[in-house]
């Protein structure tokens, strides 16, 4: 994507778990994701359980039940809409 050019971020498919891993810290950063970001596997194992594609933001409930999930990203993404679903977990979680 032309974006990606402009703003630098174009990379290889990572080869390895750690790769991946380094790629999605760089991730974060650019993108100034202040939430924990977890990677998936290499094997993409979560991917595949909770049908991740295209790419999705997600939060589970205690019972690992979803909560959230945005529409496709990387546009898709909206890290403010997480914050009432987020709110509402922890608050439902204070009370318990």
């Amino acid at each position: 994507m032309p974006v990606n050019v402009r703003d630098e971020v174009v990379y290889q498919s990572p080869q390895s778990a750690e790769e991946r891993a380094d790629l999605a810290s760089i991730c974060v950063r650019k993108l100034g994701i202040e939430i924990p970001a977890l990677v998936d596997d290499f094997d993409n194992s979560t991917d595949r359980a909770y049908s991740g594609w295209p790419d999705r933001l997600y939060v589970l409930d205690r019972d690992g039940k979803i909560a959230y999930k945005s529409t496709p990203g990387p546009f898709g993404f909206k890290p403010a809409e997480l914050e009432p679903v987020l709110a509402d977990l922890l608050g439902a979680s204070a009370a318990r």
